[in-house]
């Protein structure tokens, strides 16, 4: 099975798509980049057969790829409120945890420029390796303390983290464009999270608080 999609994910690729437009994913923007990504690049070889299931899947470190359905949800939330240029597509993100860098490669269909920041050395070294064959020129990978964000790419479009903490870190809303919209996990009562997006409008910041998910702790810090 393993080598079976190896050698051909399109299929389990079309599948997973097709399970995510019925589960409500409808931008067929969003459909499009997780179509166009193959996420067995972005997972151990071992666990290459469930690549195209709807499961987060260990990366190392104590980390994980998230869900297809949680990045595409998330991703869709990103595109419908965020900064957009003239031909549909969301001008600079900044991505909060690079992981392996699946999400960045999807953002990359979605974002004039994706800067995506990771603290793990280790995992930022993992996703140098996994991205360098696409030769992706608009993912600008940062090893980098995510919480501080990345003032040097600002002001973002959009802004989308991987990892929730009990607030949101000021220095992201900064960073924020005006007009833009960040989508995250945020720690509600005890350890459960919740998804929030926020929104920097003209006349200030407008929070919404979705429903429950379950990512790894934001940390600061380079380790």
């Amino acid at each position: 099975m393993a080598a079976g999609i190896a050698r051909d994910p399109i299929p389990a690729r079309a599948r997973m798509v097709r399970q995510l437009a019925a589960e409500g994913i409808t931008d067929p923007r969003v459909l499009r980049a997780m179509s166009a990504v193959e996420r067995h690049r972005f997972v151990e070889t071992g666990l290459a057969p469930q690549a195209y299931e709807d499961t987060a899947l260990p990366i190392g470190l104590g980390q994980t790829i998230s869900k297809p359905s949680v990045v595409a949800r998330m991703l869709e939330l990103l595109v419908q409120g965020g900064v957009q240029g003239a031909d549909g597509r969301l001008g600079r993100v900044l991505d909060i945890g690079t992981g392996s860098g699946y999400q960045a490669v999807v953002l990359s269909h979605l974002a004039a420029e994706v800067y995506s920041i990771e603290r793990l050395r280790d995992l930022h070294e993992k996703a140098r390796v996994n991205l360098r064959p696409l030769r992706i020129p608009n993912i600008h990978l940062i090893l980098g303390d995510g919480m501080v964000g990345f003032a040097k790419g600002e002001p973002y479009a959009g802004i989308v983290a991987a990892a929730g903490g009990d607030a949101l870190p000021s220095a992201w809303i900064d960073q924020l464009a005006e007009g833009g919209r960040i989508v995250a996990p945020i720690v509600a009562s005890g350890a459960a999270q919740l998804l929030m997006v926020v929104d920097k409008t003209r006349a200030g910041i407008v929070q919404t608080v979705l429903e429950p998910v379950k990512f790894v702790p934001l940390k600061s810090g380079i380790a």
